[in-house]
């Protein structure tokens, strides 16, 4: 069965153009499926397996959520062996996912995002950095993926957005506002050019954010600078990337701004994705409703 979940991962990076971060969690599910049934030919296992090894999984003490998951990855997979003509039929389809509460996302106040945002020192390069990574962050709602992924030509500081390449190599466009565009302005002039100089192999990168040896920022990097950041700042929330991207959703519908308009900001290809902030809307809708109507 390895085999075949190697020729699925490369299906899923060559043909469906998926992320390295979706593509190491299919095979992770995948992977521990596989160690299950080791020794079992890909055909002859039934719903029951996949049935008894999801139940597994859940006397294991792993969340709802992961089994989901794993059951999604699992379906996947044979559904890729039965449109290559590996299998007939695909054991995993009549199957229904556990039913998950949907969590409402960690986010952080106003106050909070000011206080972080003023944290990097500005008399240092680094300081500069990662003011202008920040406020990106907040200011586009980007995942922290695609923030460290940043090219110097996805971004126009003349007009004031940027291009994004999201899931699935899907293009988007994303207005910065003038607080992040003269911090990545600042960056761009001050910063990055001394970074890049001190890059051992004398080559030039088009990575927007770079560390200070010249080399592009990794997820693991910049969660490493943001969790200082948040601790300097004495934030008692639990802060990540994500929390950001979060706190950049809820802080515009909290002003008015409309669903389908942060679900294109966002990068949600399902509006349905985007609905969980309609809570947020809900509670916008009544403080509009003691405000102007006349009986209220």
């Amino acid at each position: 069965m390895d085999d075949l979940i190697q020729e699925f991962s490369d299906y899923l990076r060559i043909e469906k153009r998926n992320s390295p971060h979706t593509i190491s969690a299919y095979r992770r599910d995948l992977s521990r499926f596989s160690a299950a049934y080791s020794g079992v030919l890909v055909d002859s296992v039934s719903t029951a397996d996949i049935r008894k090894f999801l139940i597994t999984l859940k006397n294991q003490g792993l969340s709802t959520a992961t089994v989901a998951r794993s059951l999604s990855s699992i379906k996947s997979f044979f559904n890729y062996l039965c449109q290559d003509k590996r299998l007939k039929n695909n054991p995993a389809e009549i199957l229904e996912s556990p039913k998950r509460l949907r969590k409402l996302p960690d986010t952080l106040s106003l106050n909070d995002v000011d206080i972080l945002l003023k944290s990097p020192n500005m008399e240092s390069g680094r300081g500069i950095r990662d003011k202008a990574m920040l406020e990106i962050l907040y200011a586009t709602g980007l995942r922290v993926s695609e923030l460290v992924k940043l090219r110097v030509n996805q971004l126009d500081l003349e007009v004031g957005y940027l291009r994004v390449l999201g899931k699935g190599s899907k293009e988007r466009i994303v207005p910065i506002g003038s607080l992040a565009k003269n911090a990545v302005n600042n960056y761009v002039l001050n910063s990055r050019p001394v970074f890049v100089s001190k890059r051992r192999d004398g080559h030039k990168t088009d990575e927007l954010f770079v560390t200070r040896r010249g080399y592009g920022m990794t997820r693991q990097g910049f969660w490493k600078l943001l969790k200082g950041y948040v601790t300097q700042a004495q934030i008692r929330a639990r802060v990540s990337p994500h929390t950001l991207r979060h706190a950049f959703a809820t802080h515009l519908l909290e002003r008015g701004a409309d669903l389908r308009s942060v679900q294109q900001m966002l990068g949600h290809s399902d509006i349905s994705t985007t609905q969980i902030y309609t809570h947020i809307l809900g509670k916008r809708m009544l403080e509009i409703h003691h405000q102007f109507h006349p009986r209220s």
